[in-house]
């Protein structure tokens, strides 16, 4: 494809000519093809799947009958499946066909993290080779190194701070170290044959982490706080009205979530009973 040609489309809702439902498709981009006389456009639409879906092939068909009726030019559809089991390989097709014959067979092509090895991807030079080698297939051994590797190439990509911060988050989101494992970690990155600047650089990315994780615990903290505040106001108040709740009555309420128990204190001045007010 030519590269300067690419025009990504605002997010995609159409309607569904199977089901007459509304879709919504997550990447879409009109492309020229490279190296031809005539202006000869087609579509990229890519779709990212977190999770298996029973029949995904059946409805990545709805997206490229709609793309194709409301545009009018080739689909090259791509699904990049994400999640981390299980590792069988996904369907590149979908097909539709009676005892007599094949009607319908359409194709699609398929990136499935979990069945790629991280080592092919790690001396590319290619900042989603960075992210999403952390969603690939990974020996337990290898997590603390893979961490770096992905640290490694970001530090050589020279990317502007936004991107860096994407990517960085992206890696440290779905490649979380237990404790031991961010000893070995750290071991790593001193024994490593880095640059003094890209360790500098690799240095910084860990202490944004450390840094986002302690604002992450402080504000989980202060959540947890409140709610346990308002668990207690409601026991309180509860007790004056009820009487001392049962054991598994007062379990259920200590293990509540703070949207549960702003619930139950609505009903508060009206129930009757302990089982009234938690009655669902």
């Amino acid at each position: 494809m030519d590269r300067d040609s690419i025009v990504f489309l605002d997010k995609e809702v159409f309607i569904s000519l199977f089901d007459g439902r509304e879709y919504e498709a997550d990447i879409v981009a009109r492309v020229r093809f490279a190296n031809t006389e005539t202006e000869a456009f087609f579509l990229i639409h890519v779709e990212n799947q977190s999770s298996p879906e029973a029949d995904f092939g059946r409805r990545t068909l709805r997206y490229f009958t709609g793309f194709f009726e409301k545009y009018d030019l080739p689909v090259y559809p791509i699904v990049v499946f994400s999640y981390d089991k299980p590792a069988r390989a996904e369907p590149t097709r979908y097909t539709i066909g009676f005892p007599d014959g094949e009607v319908l067979r359409y194709s699609y092509r398929v990136v499935q993290l979990n069945r790629l090895s991280w080592r092919k991807f790690v001396s590319q030079h290619n900042p989603i080779a960075s992210a999403l080698m952390a969603k690939m297939k990974i020996a337990e051994q290898d997590r603390p190194r893979v961490k770096l590797e992905c640290l490694r190439l970001l530090a050589t990509l020279k990317l502007d701070p936004a991107r860096m911060r994407l990517i960085s988050g992206f890696v440290d989101t779905y490649l979380r170290l237990s404790r031991q494992e961010i000893v070995r970690f750290e071991q790593a990155i001193a024994g490593s044959d880095l640059a003094p600047a890209e360790k500098e650089e690799v240095m910084e990315i860990v202490t944004s982490w450390m840094e986002t994780g302690i604002e992450r615990g402080l504000l989980q903290g202060r959540l947890e706080g409140i709610a346990q505040g308002e668990r207690e106001l409601f026991l309180r108040l509860a007790r004056l009205r009820l009487g001392e709740p049962e054991a598994a009555i007062l379990e259920r309420v200590l293990g509540a979530s703070q949207t549960t128990i702003e619930g139950w204190a609505d009903r508060l001045l009206h129930a009757e009973s302990w089982q009234e007010l938690l009655t669902d």
